[in-house]
Formats: C-alpha cells, sequence, structure tokens
C-alpha cells in the first residue's frame, strides 16, 4: 500500500458547527411555506379542470342514453306519446331538483 491513509482523517465532534442562524430558517421556512402553497393551488386546479371533464362526459353520456331509450320507445308506440311523455318527464325532473 501507499502512505496515504485508508480512511478519513477523524474531526471532533461539533453539533453547533452546520447549524444556521435563526433568520436563515426563518427564511427557508417562508420560502416553503409559500412553495406549499403555490403547490396546492396547482393541484387544486388540475383536479377541478379534471372533475369539469368528468361531468362533461357524464353529461353526454346521459343525454345519449336518453336519446336512445327514446328512440327505442318510439319504435313501439306512435311519435306524439312519446313527445308527450318526454315533456312529461321534463316537468318532474324539473319539480324534483
Amino acid at each position: 500500500m501507499s502512505g496515504k491513509q485508508w480512511h478519513e482523517r477523524k474531526t471532533a465532534f461539533r453539533p453547533s458547527a452546520g447549524l444556521s442562524s435563526w433568520s436563515k430558517r426563518l427564511e427557508a421556512r417562508k420560502a416553503e411555506k409559500a412553495m406549499k402553497t403555490k403547490e396546492r393551488e396547482m393541484k387544486a386546479e388540475k383536479e377541478d379542470e379534471r372533475q369539469r371533464r368528468i361531468t362533461i362526459i357524464k353529461d353526454r353520456r346521459a343525454a345519449k342514453e336518453e336519446k336512445a331509450r327514446y328512440e327505442k320507445m318510439a319504435e313501439k308506440m306512435h311519435r306524439k306519446r312519446v313527445d308527450r311523455l318526454k315533456r312529461k318527464e321534463k316537468r318532474n325532473k324539473l319539480l324534483n331538483s
């Protein structure tokens, strides 16, 4: 082996050596808090957008199902009766909501 030390030289344990000042810690906390707030805000915005898309898709599906149901009814019944039922269901929907 060469004459170098294999391990690092050990130094005395000084716990206060790595501590930062109180003002620095406050600044760091403030920056961290601001970042977390911005992050939460962005996540909430993203979730709102996702929920909006989901509701649009659900509304479209419901409208499609309703249309298919009325078409199926129209095959069995007269057109005027189907129209009457549509109006009646819309009235009930408005009263119940």
